[in-house]
């Protein structure tokens, strides 16, 4: 770690659910001014760390100092539906009382207010230009907007500004192509202390440290996220060796335990032998049993030393590598004919694109095009001005909407799918949600207190448990919040899944992998 002093350091931290249950417990932390990634899987405290520090959440124990301003992007930003441009922005206020004194109310809380930023308005709109949005409504609010205009347009208030502090979680959810490298360049650039949750490899290699949160503790290594990647795959690599050595000393120590203690019990054959046939005098024969008996039992002590310092070793060596909770998802077959036709979908110029059979279609175009429009066509009737629109063939659909605001948030994680699917047998309720990692007491967390990743999770149960199966998946940006291992999951659930898929991403690396049949790009309203 870096000798300069901390810009945040977090002493003795810890957080506890309302329920009881622990989100964080001691946790000793620091951040160096520059950039640092913030990584972790799911659910591993990293979210809730960045609101403890941004204020959002308060410790039940422990301490927080920053030194400077902190401003804080949240993961779920685009559910904060009622919140307008001007409130991402963080102008909200002063733009307000801008208006009001223009118009000629001279209330000197107005005055107050807009603490002589008369430019506030000008500003927030080269803030937004500076972002590719340029034309965006200040009033606007986030229900109107795409995902990714509204996280662009957070970050677009977090370099306006101008704090010393920014934390970052998931900040590059729902960004197209050019506004990412927008992004990528606003971080390139950083002056200040920024720390960014993410799973972007791409955005993980700009940071100057990687912080690791696992198992309640932070890990600082210096460089970037592959540089980190390289230094763990190398301590595994010797911790798998290590541990290999360690069984084999384990099985030797035991081995050779049972050999002394076979050539023990000959001896004292050997002997009760001699004392029943009294080859010798009654009281040397004693004696050298005792003696005998003596020496097996320090010998047996000895052994059983060795092989529990042998065993020792094996377990502290195995602590080492890293078990990580798997997540196990599997799709239901829906039994969908190679030839059903499930959906269609018309553009503006009246081409149609037929999607059928286990068809995979992917949706791609910049922020705002109305790719996410577009999909909930097919289970919400459209308008009668809005195109492009989808029709449905099949009523058996599954949706994951991109901002997963379909969930109650006060609802808890096993009430949440059981409504979604009351008809479900309890067990099995229970066993796939254990294999989503959700296990005892973990069930009843509310859904608002858990991560996106873990969110997104949830979501999928509720598709998932759908009697009879869905025939068409409706996935719109599902690698959002999602660690790099479940994507992996993902993955490899969807490329068994024999039912149709339709995906909205910005994820090229993810479509590629998904072998995608039909990628349907959208740009004024038409397909190509």
């Amino acid at each position: 770690m870096s000798t300069q002093n901390p810009a945040v350091v977090v002493d003795g931290l810890t957080l506890l659910w309302p329920d009881g249950a622990t989100a964080l417990d001691g946790l000793d932390a620091a951040f160096n001014p520059g950039r640092t990634g913030l990584v972790g899987t799911n659910g591993a405290g990293k979210s809730t760390l960045l609101k403890v520090v941004a204020g959002e959440l308060k410790p039940t124990a422990g301490s927080v100092s920053a030194r400077g301003q902190v401003r804080y992007l949240p993961q779920q930003i685009t559910l904060h539906t009622y919140a307008t441009v001007a409130d991402l922005l963080g102008v909200r206020h002063r733009l307000d009382a801008l208006r009001a004194i223009e118009s000629g109310d001279p209330d000197p809380r107005h005055f107050d207010a807009l603490a002589d930023d008369w430019g506030v308005e000008e500003r927030a709109r080269a803030a937004l230009a500076s972002n590719g949005l340029p034309d965006l409504d200040l009033d606007r609010r986030v229900a109107t907007l795409s995902g990714g205009e509204t996280v662009a347009t957070a970050l677009g208030g977090i370099s306006l500004s101008g704090a010393e502090i920014a934390l970052l979680d998931e900040p590059t959810n729902n960004l197209d192509r050019e506004a990412r490298h927008r992004f990528y360049d606003m971080v390139a650039s950083w002056r200040g202390t920024l720390v960014v949750a993410s799973h972007d490899l791409e955005l993980l290699d700009l940071m100057d440290e990687t912080a690791e949160l696992r198992e309640g503790s932070l890990t600082v290594y210096g460089g970037p996220y592959s540089a980190f990647r390289a230094h763990v795959e190398r301590e595994q690599a010797a911790a798998e060796q290590a541990l290999t050595t360690a069984e084999q000393k384990l099985r030797t120590e035991k081995r050779q335990r049972v050999e002394a203690q076979t050539k023990l019990a000959r001896r004292q054959r050997y002997a009760r032998t001699d004392y029943e046939n009294k080859r010798r005098p009654k009281t040397i024969m004693k004696a050298r049993a005792r003696e005998a008996e003596v020496s097996a039992g320090k010998l047996r002590g000895e052994l059983d030393g060795k092989v529990d310092r042998a065993r020792e070793l094996r377990d502290r060596t195995a602590e080492r590598l890293r078990r990580d909770p798997q997540v196990k998802i599997e799709l239901p077959s829906p039994g969908l004919p190679a030839g059903r036709r499930v959906a269609e979908l018309h553009d503006a110029g009246g081409r149609t694109i037929v999607v059928q059979g286990p068809e995979r279609l992917a949706i791609t175009g910049r922020n705002g095009v109305g790719k996410t429009r577009l999909v909930e066509t097919l289970i919400r009737p459209r308008a009668v001005t809005q195109e492009p629109y989808a029709t449905a063939l099949t009523d058996r659909i599954g949706y994951l909407p991109q901002r997963l605001d379909h969930l109650d948030d006060d609802l808890t994680i096993l009430e949440t799918v059981r409504r979604a699917q009351p008809e479900a047998e309890p067990e099995e309720v229970r066993a796939t949600l254990a294999g989503f990692g959700f296990r005892g007491d973990v069930v009843r967390r509310r859904v608002g207190d858990v991560s996106g990743g873990e969110r997104f999770r949830v979501a999928l149960v509720t598709v998932l448990l759908a009697d009879p199966p869905n025939q068409l998946l409706l996935l719109d940006e599902p690698t959002n919040n999602l660690d790099i291992t479940t994507v992996e999951q993902v993955v490899a659930a969807l490329e068994a899944y024999r039912g149709a898929l339709i995906v909205v991403s910005h994820d090229d690396a993810f479509l590629a992998r998904l072998g995608i049949d039909t990628y349907v790009h959208v740009e004024n309203g038409r397909f190509s």
